[in-house]
């Protein structure tokens, strides 16, 4: 399970913003969520599937 100990804060236009929310609504999940899914898709696109593997031998 990941744990959620850091904060990404970032600047987005208004509108862009309120369109955001609507859709994730419309697929029942929070804009949180949504950025969190973006990101593992976006490190899997880069790394691959197996990258929290790889990455649990650089603790």
């Amino acid at each position: 399970m990941e744990q959620r100990t850091a904060r990404l804060t970032l600047l987005i236009d208004p509108n862009k913003k309120a369109i955001f929310d609507r859709l994730c609504s419309q697929e029942d999940v929070t804009a949180s969520q949504k950025v969190r899914q973006f990101i593992r898709d976006y490190i899997e696109q880069k790394l691959g599937e197996n990258w929290q593997e790889d990455a649990q031998g650089d603790k």
